[in-house]
């Protein structure tokens, strides 16, 4: 059995300074059955390098999948305060 993944990418965005962000990805295609997957991409935002995407010590996830409406993307900066947007791709079955 074949299954078509649908990918893109949105930002999460931790303000002047958060330990914590989250997006929520409009993909109505999801299911209860689907799989959701998100990584970093590192790539320049109005308010961060590539670079920083990497030296900020990001861990993203997704989750909470809402069946025909999306999931979330949770962030965490894991050494201090993240600021700014960042880029972050993501995947659903």
């Amino acid at each position: 059995l074949l299954i078509m993944a649908t990918t893109s990418s949105t930002t999460v965005d931790f303000g002047a300074g958060a330990t914590d962000a989250t997006a929520f990805v409009s993909a109505t295609g999801v299911s209860s059955g689907s799989m959701v997957e998100a990584w970093i991409v590192p790539a320049d935002t109005a308010t961060n390098k590539a670079d920083n995407h990497w030296f900020d010590s990001l861990a993203v996830m997704a989750g909470n999948v809402v069946p025909g409406s999306g999931f979330t993307i949770y962030a965490k900066c894991t050494e201090g305060l993240a600021h700014g947007t960042f880029n972050i791709g993501w995947v659903h079955t």
